[in-house]
């Protein structure tokens, strides 16, 4: 582990790093063990989090963390409209009763909730997203349909609803950024504040289309 770490800020010419991720489940105690070893009794310790982890085993990170007069700081699931599992399982109240920022990924279904697809303009074929979700399209149109009205009250694009929900659920959605005005519509987003009757609505509407949309490398958290 101290080899990984050291390694790795040498190839970044860092000092640390701001968040340290045990980024999947797999021998994750090993993992989160050795982590808790390397930032023992040292000063300015980062964020330490956990990513798919389900409920159990983020319990189980923090217990570890705690051993070594450690803390976990972070949690790194699958969360959005039609994926709110992490809720549903208790994480969310778990993260919020122990100061554990949750971050959230995949707010926009790589795509399919922000406006762009339809059944008229499906995802490019031969795409892992594709697969997932252009057969579903037809139901993702009426969610969309939605955050299309809330987008125009609000005077954003219909991609930054989501954005908003996944705030006002108290989460931190992870946005991904290659053009400055991707930068511009998560500030939009941000100052968008839903109110609790437009949130409860959102999620009424998702919940009824019952879609599945856990990935390959994910669980349903339980």
């Amino acid at each position: 582990m101290a080899d990984m770490i050291e390694m790795q800020l040498q190839l970044m010419e860092l000092d640390q790093f701001d968040i340290y991720w045990i980024h999947n489940v797999w021998d994750a105690p090993h993992w989160t063990e050795e982590l808790a070893k390397y930032f023992e009794g040292k000063d300015n310790v980062p964020l330490l989090g956990v990513s798919n982890h389900n409920l159990a085993e983020i319990k189980q990170a923090n217990e570890i963390l705690k051993s070594h007069g450690l803390k976990l700081s972070a949690v790194q699931n699958h969360y959005s409209l039609i994926n709110r599992s992490s809720e549903a399982s208790g994480i969310l109240d778990y993260c919020r009763e122990n100061d554990i920022t949750f971050f959230a990924y995949m707010v926009l279904e790589q795509g399919a909730l922000s406006g762009k697809y339809d059944t008229s303009h499906p995802m490019p074929e031969g795409s892992a997203r594709a697969e997932t979700y252009n057969p579903v399209l037809d139901k993702l149109e009426v969610l969309n349909a939605e955050l299309k009205k809330l987008a125009d009250k609000y005077h954003v694009g219909p991609a930054q609803i989501p954005v908003a929900w996944a705030i006002a659920k108290g989460t931190l959605p992870i946005i991904g950024v290659t053009k400055t005005g991707h930068v511009e519509d998560a500030v939009k987003a941000a100052n968008v504040a839903l109110t609790a009757e437009e949130t409860a609505e959102l999620e009424r509407v998702a919940d009824n289309l019952e879609l599945n949309v856990i990935r390959f490398w994910e669980k349903e958290m339980k």
